[in-house]
């Protein structure tokens, strides 16, 4: 499963950025792929998921509107408005599931840095 982030970067208060995860066919036929963030000393939290079965998109709770995903031809954006500084965090793509929350499911794709501040 071969997975890679980029896009962050750092941007001021109220801002936005598209995040992009560069997904294998493989990857994209088999796995539903979401995005995750780990703030530091903070737990990593699941932000959204796209499941292969259906293309539903699932977010976690505390996303409130403000981040959306859609997958594009082999990539999965994750593009986040109204930006805040407890959003500064790495962000990932990864393999996920759905339940009570967004949760990994085991690959991982290569990290990006987001960083929200004035």
């Amino acid at each position: 499963v071969q997975l890679q982030a980029s896009g962050g970067g750092k941007v001021q208060p109220g801002g936005s950025l598209r995040l992009s995860c560069a997904a294998s066919k493989f990857a994209l036929d088999y796995y539903a792929i979401g995005w995750f963030r780990q703030a530091p000393g903070k737990k990593r939290e699941g932000i959204s998921c796209i499941l292969s079965s259906d293309g539903s998109i699932h977010y976690g709770d505390f996303v409130k509107g403000r981040f959306t995903t859609h997958r594009e031809d082999s990539k999965v954006y994750l593009q986040m408005n109204s930006l805040k500084p407890e959003d500064t965090a790495v962000y990932y793509c990864g393999t996920c599931g759905i339940g009570d929350s967004v949760y990994s499911t085991g690959f991982w794709g290569q990290e990006t840095q987001v960083t929200v501040s004035s």
